[in-house]
């Protein structure tokens, strides 16, 4: 299972940026996947994810109302849109699953994120 994060870039404070996880032989939508990131010298930290079962979705209070989690299950991809971007949202992102269909304690918050099924991130950088 490979899973693919992209869609980064340099950003201006108040911009947006769309990220895309895809995955080669693995069908996204049965499964929770979430968006993880890590800035130098931060710990990793989990921002947003989405149920497998009944896309429920769930973002940690610092990106709830500016980051959206969603998935297009046409295109076997989960994006994650965000808006209203701040210098600290500077970070290299990507997409993990652990195999389950819930967004367990592992998806959210620091220090979490260490899962089986995980892709090579993407740089975004928010900076004038």
């Amino acid at each position: 299972v490979q899973l693919q994060a992209s869609g980064g870039g340099l950003v201006q404070p108040g911009g947006s940026l769309t990220l895309s996880c895809t995955a080669s032989r693995f069908t996204l939508s049965s499964y929770a996947i979430g968006w993880f990131r890590q800035a130098p010298g931060k710990e990793r930290e989990g921002v947003s994810c989405i149920n497998g079962r009944d896309d429920l979705q769930f973002s940690v209070d610092s990106v709830a109302s500016r980051f959206t989690i969603s998935r297009d299950n046409a295109n076997n991809t989960v994006n994650l849109q965000m808006r209203s971007l701040k210098p600290e949202d500077t970070a290299v992102y990507y997409c993990a699953t652990d195999g389950g269909d819930n967004c367990g304690f592992n998806y959210l918050g620091e220090g979490v994120g260490d899962m089986e099924y995980r892709g090579k991130g993407t740089l975004v950088t928010v900076s004038s």
